[in-house]
């Protein structure tokens, strides 16, 4: 190293400029390894939408001959999720249960939500109620 005092401070500065510089470097190279990680995960998601698209896109779409199977339920998507959540357990089942199947967090607004839309099932005939807040497919 230089004698000179001058030299050496500005040495001194660039040696620590420099680890500044490789330590955010490293936290830079850290932080594209994990949202290297986390576009992978999406990259993966989106492929399986598009897997799930073309696959519904292919299916042959129902005879207008037979008609809807219960013309009684709503037309909401979730009326047929909790059918279908019904049947696919083959039991009774109650609100908070549904929201498992559903994979909703179990928040009293989510479990407020489905039993409003298991009563309006109910009250079309298209559940039965055997028990207050046991909810069941009549043919079940």
């Amino acid at each position: 190293m230089s004698e000179n005092p001058q030299i050496t401070a500005v040495l001194e500065s660039v040696e620590s400029r420099e680890r500044e510089l490789a330590d955010q470097a490293e936290q830079l190279r850290a932080r594209i390894e994990e949202l290297t990680v986390q576009l992978a995960e999406l990259d993966a998601e989106g492929e399986n939408l598009r897997i799930t698209r073309k696959t519904l896109l292919t299916l042959p779409a129902p005879s207008s001959a037979t008609g809807p199977e219960h013309p009684n339920i709503p037309e909401h998507p979730a009326y047929q999720q909790i059918l279908t959540a019904l049947a696919a357990e083959g039991r009774p089942m109650r609100a908070r249960d549904l929201c498992q199947a559903l994979d909703l967090p179990i928040l009293a607004k989510n479990t407020e939500g489905i039993r409003a839309k298991l009563k309006r099932l109910v009250s079309r005939g298209i559940l039965d109620e055997p028990e207050p807040g046991l909810f069941a497919r009549p043919d079940a």
